[in-house]
């Protein structure tokens, strides 16, 4: 699921401090998945601490996004068209697919408590990517496992 928005002046979260996910996170992304701790390490660096309160909104479906979050701790609610689809909560991720192509969300997605997530946007994404085929290419690999996946259940 692709989801996540901008930040704007407006935005819910609390102050963004520079701080990344651990590397044991980001290994239990599918996306990260096969990449070298080093990498994960390089990774990691890029990637915003971003922290929601309860109630607050997180990503809203139809709206452009450029980035992709990783939950640490907290929960939050998946909808689409208003219903409640799904829970995320520590080590869920969301908003891979909108890292790569900065297309619109295809759900919302809602704090239910305090969340604390780590986010990477696209431009901070791609330069790592562009600078490393290492990074690349196991990525690329896991990009064609989803959509082969999701073609099999088509």
């Amino acid at each position: 699921m692709a989801v996540l928005q901008r930040r704007s002046p407006t935005c819910p979260c609390k102050n963004p401090r520079v701080a990344g996910p651990s590397v044991e996170l980001l290994q239990r992304i599918p996306l990260f998945a096969d990449l070298e701790p080093r990498e994960l390490k390089r990774l990691s660096g890029s990637f915003k601490e971003r922290t929601f309160e309860a109630g607050a909104s997180v990503a809203t479906e139809g709206e452009g996004g450029a980035g992709f979050f990783v939950i640490e701790s907290g929960e939050a609610v998946v909808s689409i068209h208003g219903d409640e689809r799904g829970r995320l909560g520590p080590g869920d991720y969301f908003g891979d697919i909108a890292m790569i192509d900065q297309g619109e969300r295809t759900a919302s997605i809602q704090a239910e408590s305090d969340l604390k997530c780590y986010g990477l946007t696209f431009w901070d994404f791609r330069p790592i990517v562009e600078s490393d085929a290492r990074i690349a290419w196991p990525m690329l690999q896991a990009m064609a496992k989803r959509l082969r996946e999701a073609e099999a259940e088509a």
